[in-house]
């Protein structure tokens, strides 16, 4: 029997407080870096806890779906409880498909938290199940998932230093220049 519909989940483990992980997702200025494995453009912002988000990821896929290797989906982010899960829709191209995903965070205690990711994905055309298309996309992207799951340590390096060069710079004499932000590695 052919499964309905594709499901991935990952969890992991990460060395900071629970707040500190909801402001490296929910970071929304322009020096956050895109991660190497895609890009996200927000359309709209959403309310000031991010319920009602719309952005476009980019990411890749195999190149004989013929899309010169780039997928993109649309998504719209929703039932965003403030320090704790958030939940997406998307509909994505190509093998036009529809996924839904939720984060949710878990405090195991006060300075460790547990990251948990559920997405489900499904291609509109049946046939493209029934030749295993659809399993093997989901496949592919699941593993660009926990790569990005994976490097959040990374990401939370970017995000203390950076709170720290905006403390430093906050408390500057007037006139002192900052020196330009780089960073190796991308934000969640």
């Amino acid at each position: 029997m052919i499964a309905a519909m594709q499901e991935h989940s990952y969890s992991v483990d990460i060395d900071a407080p629970l707040v500190e992980i909801w402001d490296m997702f929910w970071y929304r200025k322009p020096d956050k870096p895109q991660h190497a494995l895609g890009s996200i453009t927000i359309l709209h912002p959403g309310d000031e806890i991010g319920e009602g988000l719309v952005r476009t990821c980019k990411f890749p896929v195999p190149k004989f779906l013929m899309s010169k290797g780039v997928g993109t989906s649309w998504e719209w982010v929703t039932n965003v409880k403030l320090h704790e899960s958030w939940h997406y829709d998307a509909i994505g191209k190509p093998l036009w498909s529809r996924a839904a995903g939720s984060v949710r965070l878990e405090a195991v205690d006060d300075d460790h938290t547990r990251v948990h990711f559920w997405e489900s994905y499904e291609a509109f055309n049946p046939w493209m199940r029934r030749i295993g298309l659809e399993k093997y996309v989901h496949d592919q992207l699941s593993a660009d998932n926990d790569t990005v799951f994976a490097a959040l340590d990374r990401n939370l390096k970017w995000h203390r230093d950076r709170r720290a060069r905006e403390a430093t710079e906050a408390t500057a004499p007037s006139g002192a220049g900052a020196a330009p932000v780089t960073a190796d590695e991308p934000t969640a």
